[in-house]
């Protein structure tokens, strides 16, 4: 009786030893699935961030050889052609599927991921470099930029406030405490201009690597009534009207057609076509956006690509299926 009294605590001891050994295995076994599983997500990720780089890149591609082909087929650009047509939201495998045949819906992910794009004329625009003639503003596009700010119920104090801004930093040597030269229209805030301004120009405002005139086929009414001097707001739309049902095949046609509110057009501030385009691509997967937009030149039947950014985007609620999302 006694001896087996005594084993009791040798028993209980080697119980919770057990149990204690138990324990460890399962952390340890737990620690080494959660390392194996961060390691397959970073990996998982990291494929598919490159696949979608890719698959933006082939976006960017099939827009160049858009932009060749317009090239090829004429010398004017307005909102008719096949390149002012925006790609709406599809299914990536629509387009797999247009080019192989078929796409199984259970062997792809990309009945899962979705499409969309566009080209836009950024010779639409109103061109920062425009602002810049040497060591001092250029008179006529600092006219066009007060009438854009007009058109649009904006300050004129804080034009005159990022133009002073801009001069500063287009010196050569930089005047002190000036800010960099902006390289793209979303630095602008580097000239202190407003997010609501910011906002109310990016339709109408843009910066470009050299000085370029303004399409007349593709800029907006504010744009028309800000570059030509003698045109009023309501002008300017129905400038756009007419354009709409005939584009303008060169300047002298504007003239003939538009009447005397076009005398003042010339070829350094104006032109009926354009060299300068921006791509935009988008893919949707859920919730979660990669954008990808660039900068194309082109030149006759040639392009180059001037800049190119990517990033990410997470929507908000409400802000589905834009280019980008608003939020």
């Amino acid at each position: 009786m006694h001896q087996r009294h005594a084993t009791t605590p040798q028993n209980g001891a080697a119980l919770l030893m057990a149990m204690l050994t138990v324990a460890l295995v399962a952390v340890l076994a737990s620690a080494a699935l959660w390392q194996q599983w961060r390691t397959l997500s970073v990996e998982t990720a990291e494929r598919d961030a490159q696949q979608t780089a890719w698959l933006l890149r082939g976006a960017q591609d099939w827009a160049s050889v858009v932009l060749r082909e317009d090239g090829r087929s004429g010398s004017t650009d307005h909102l008719a052609e096949p390149w002012a047509v925006p790609l709406r939201e599809a299914r990536l495998s629509t387009f797999l599927a247009a080019g192989n045949g078929s796409v199984s819906d259970s062997e792809s992910l990309t009945q899962q991921v979705y499409l969309s794009g566009r080209i836009t004329d950024m010779q639409s625009r109103l061109n920062m470099t425009n602002l810049l003639d040497g060591n001092k503003l250029n008179e006529r596009s600092l006219i066009a930029f007060a009438r854009l700010y007009r058109a649009l119920g904006l300050p004129d104090t804080e034009l005159r406030q990022w133009t002073t801004a801009l001069l500063a930093a287009a010196q050569t040597p930089p005047a002190a405490n000036a800010a960099l030269l902006p390289q793209r229209f979303e630095q602008l805030r580097w000239l202190g201009l407003s997010a609501q301004s910011m906002s109310r120009l990016s339709p109408h405002m843009t910066v470009l690597p050299t000085r370029t005139p303004v399409n007349l086929n593709t800029a907006s009414a504010e744009v028309l009534y800000a570059s030509v001097p003698s045109l009023e707001l309501q002008q300017a739309q129905e400038w756009t009207n007419e354009r709409a049902s005939q584009p303008f095949d060169n300047l002298e046609a504007v003239r003939n057609r538009m009447g005397k509110a076009a005398e003042n057009i010339n070829d350094s501030q104006h032109a009926v076509n354009t060299r300068y385009f921006e791509v935009t691509g988008q893919l949707r997967h859920g919730q979660v956006y990669q954008l990808q937009k660039s900068l194309i030149q082109r030149d006759g039947k040639d392009t180059k690509t001037i800049w190119r950014e990517q990033r990410g985007l997470r929507s908000e609620p409400g802000c589905l299926s834009t280019i980008p999302p608003p939020c």
